[in-house]
């Protein structure tokens, strides 16, 4: 994947992040926070983004197993 793809893909997921906040409060985002790499910091390094990306779905995806360990019934999909 080329760097500028990646810092697009980093782009995404803080969009995914952001909404995710706005669903629930218990996103632990402090291991990609500690990185100090946004998808606007496009001077980092291809490895930085790739870390950042790899820290960030991680947080978003345990914020989410945890959601649905809490849940028992399946959300219904919706779209705006």
């Amino acid at each position: 994947m080329k760097k500028q793809e990646l810092i697009h893909l980093h782009g995404l997921l803080a969009e995914v992040r952001t909404q995710c906040e706005a669903w629930e409060d218990n996103v632990d985002l402090t291991e990609y926070e500690s990185l100090g790499i946004k998808p606007t910091s496009i001077h980092k390094s291809k490895t930085d983004h790739k870390a950042a990306v790899f820290e960030l779905a991680k947080g978003i995806t345990s914020s989410m197993e945890d959601v649905d360990a809490e849940t028992a019934e399946p959300l219904a999909p919706s779209a705006d």
